[in-house]
């Protein structure tokens, strides 16, 4: 009986162009328009040269500290391990200006007394050339008070300055490469999964006498109707599973989108969140006494709100929700599984991937109690 009932749903729901769009076809076309959206997004920024002029004055010139600094950032010095900043025209103040009026230049340095800049806008490039003179006349003040205080450390301080010292290392948490994109597809397979809630609503209202006609049937009919629910939710569960399987295949294959290489938690993550998309309509199903169009709205209006504090639409949001909401976080599927494909591919260790996953099986536990709990106590008066 099981196997006939299973085989039956599950030619109904394939059956279905509808229902299929939503949980097939809409993920896919949204990734597509994703990967469209976002495919410069996380490529390497390229840092351009500032063009800049210095004024090559008699009081520039007397300044040979001043002059070794700019050698320094400008790549005249082939010794020095500083980023190359600027791209340097030495020339005269009459010049700078007419380079600087001609937007050829982003700001010029003028010498008098102390190095001053002179600029025509204010935007990144300038504001890279200020920070440079800033940390140029910080780092001058700071040796000349300690060289006055103390004399005889000037030698070690030139020694100093003249052998760049870095005291921090970058450490990868693993081998994979940080991309802001990632957690675009992986709250989009979190709405997708949760779109499962589609199938689940049909199951339970095929089985609800006072839905549909197939539930006046099944209700008529010498059968156990939980026996009938579960073969239905099975054959709903694995629709479901292999539609996100798909989806899966089309963003690793089609659109290159990395998930890692633990395919079998992969695997178990599809697994788990489609049960847990079905379970979450067939619960909004059988709690609300409402027809199957109002159920839909209230199952696609929870899944798109859930989807955005994810991160969905704005990726910060998910951090946002999870620094200052973190029950809210904790308390939405559509996060949960985003957080779990997520720490598939951030993190080593398999620890808050299970985590996840036994959150979602809770999510499921407590949708199908739930629906226990209402269904069973559902009775008709007449059919």
């Amino acid at each position: 009986m099981f196997t006939r009932i299973f085989t039956t749903r599950l030619k109904c729901i394939v059956r279905d162009r509808y229902t299929l769009f939503w949980t097939l076809l809409f993920p896919i076309i949204l990734a597509t328009l994703f990967h469209f959206a976002f495919a410069n997004l996380d490529k390497d920024w390229v840092f351009s040269k500032v063009n800049i002029a210095v004024v090559n004055n008699t009081e520039f010139q007397k300044d040979t500290t001043f002059q070794t600094s700019l050698d320094a950032v400008s790549g005249k010095d082939k010794t020095s391990k500083q980023q190359v900043l600027f791209n340097i025209t030495y020339c005269d103040k009459d010049k700078a200006d007419t380079l600087l009026l001609d937007s050829k230049i982003d700001g010029y340095i003028n010498y008098d007394g102390e190095p001053k800049l002179v600029v025509k806008d204010s935007d990144f490039n300038q504001s890279i050339i200020k920070s440079y003179l800033d940390e140029y006349k910080q780092t001058k003040d700071s040796i000349m008070t300690i060289i006055k205080n103390n004399p005889s450390s000037a030698a070690t301080i030139m020694n100093d300055l003249s052998h760049d010292t870095t005291y921090l290392t970058e450490v990868s948490m693993n081998k994979s490469k940080p991309n802001e994109t990632l957690n675009y597809f992986y709250a989009l397979i979190g709405m997708a999964c949760l779109y499962g809630g589609f199938l689940g609503l049909k199951e339970v209202v095929a089985i609800q006498a006072n839905q549909s006609p197939q539930g006046a049937r099944v209700n008529l009919a010498p059968v156990n109707k939980l026996k009938v629910f579960l073969s239905s939710i099975c054959a709903a569960t694995l629709v479901q599973t292999l539609c996100a399987f798909v989806l899966i295949l089309y963003l690793s294959f089609v659109l290159s989108i990395d998930f890692g290489t633990k395919i079998p938690f992969i695997l178990l993550a599809i697994v788990v969140s489609s049960l847990t998309g079905v379970s979450f309509g067939a619960f909004i199903a059988a709690v609300l006494k409402a027809g199957e169009n109002v159920k839909t709205a209230v199952i696609i209006t929870l899944t798109m709100v859930m989807s955005f504090l994810s991160g969905l639409m704005i990726v910060e949001i998910k951090y946002v929700v999870q620094k200052f909401a973190p029950v809210v976080a904790f308390l939405n599927p559509a996060n949960i599984i985003t957080d779990t494909f997520y720490s598939l591919y951030y993190f080593d260790t398999t620890t808050r991937f299970f985590n996840d996953i036994f959150i979602l099986l809770g999510f499921s536990a407590v949708f199908y109690l739930g629906l226990y709990l209402v269904m069973r106590r559902q009775r008709y008066e007449s059919i």
